[in-house]
């Protein structure tokens, strides 16, 4: 797996590549160990279970890139709609050699981007109308690197698949036991309906607790490599810098209320939707600190100018 790809000019990132394996490689092992569970305890049920997990993971990777335009209002624009924002990405991909992903827009104030898509082909970028509003054409380009460099790591695809394992693993669960499956039903007298019932939600949360972990590692390092590659192939990583600390400063300010709607993508975006006081205490964030990102680019600045 090469995380910047044949044809890309985004620097190559060992340690992207070695934690995406990883963590795909211990997601298909808690897969195959949480459905094969399934089957041997829901035996009657094993037709629903490899129709429901299968359907789920084809839905998941396939159509990833629809699912969360439309979850987080993104419209596909044209160059004629928003000419200066395809300029950039146009730009950017030229430079990278990379080919221009579909270009979308999500009317909302909160300053935020994100890339999706299971390849460069299927990929798209969008960026909401409060990040255009605010940055400095440097500062976007900044952002639009960034998130081009996620497509092009294909680390997007890896975080889609990483993050199924917890939605099949709620759904079996709330199949199994709204569908009469533990056990034979309500009326069951099967003395093993009761170890069933218990052992398959218990196994549901364990699963899902180890999957989150495992993207929230690697989305975290993900966010870094991003940020590095986009810094290298620009040569401007204190207009990243600074597109950092407006984004996070602005977010902060966004109403509590339109924030918690935006948090269950914070895997995606460029920022995650947190407030001040959310960020300092966030043990399990999709994201490093503030801090640790512009440590970075500091780091890569001053090697820069050397």
């Amino acid at each position: 797996m090469s995380t910047s790809g044949p044809h890309t000019r985004f620097a190559p990132d060992r340690g992207l590549t070695g934690r995406m394996v990883g963590t795909m490689f211990l997601i298909g092992l808690l897969y195959v160990g949480f459905t094969g569970l399934l089957i041997a305890l829901l035996r009657g049920a094993w037709p629903i279970i490899v129709l429901v997990s299968g359907g789920l993971f084809v839905a998941q990777f396939w159509f990833s890139d629809r699912i969360t335009e439309r979850a987080m209002g993104a419209h596909p624009v044209t160059p004629e709609q928003y000419p200066q924002l395809h300029g950039a990405v146009d730009r950017l991909c030229a430079l990278a050699d990379m080919p221009k992903p579909r270009v979308a827009v999500a009317r909302n104030d909160m300053p935020n981007a994100f890339a999706t898509g299971r390849n460069p082909q299927k990929a798209v970028v969008c960026v909401t109308t409060g990040l255009l509003r605010r940055l400095e054409p440097e500062e976007l380009e900044g952002v639009l690197a960034h998130e081009l460099s996620h497509v092009a790591h294909r680390d997007v695809a890896v975080m889609t698949v990483a993050g199924f394992l917890g939605v099949l693993a709620g759904a079996m669960t709330r199949i199994a036991m709204y569908g009469g499956f533990m056990g034979g039903g309500r009326n069951s007298n099967d003395p093993n309906a009761a170890i069933v019932a218990l052992v398959v939600p218990l196994v549901s949360i364990a699963v899902y607790a180890i999957s989150f972990l495992l993207t929230r590692l690697l989305s975290r390092y993900r966010e870094l490599a991003a940020d590095r590659a986009a810094a290298q192939l620009t040569g401007r990583p204190s207009a990243l810098a600074s597109a950092l600390t407006k984004v996070t400063g602005q977010i902060a300010a966004i109403p509590t209320k339109d924030l918690r709607q935006a948090q269950p993508y914070n895997a995606f975006y460029f920022a995650p939707a947190l407030s001040a006081r959310e960020a300092a205490t966030q043990l399990f964030s999709t994201h490093p600190t503030l801090e640790q990102r512009l440590a970075q680019l500091a780091k890569i600045s001053a090697r820069l100018g050397r």
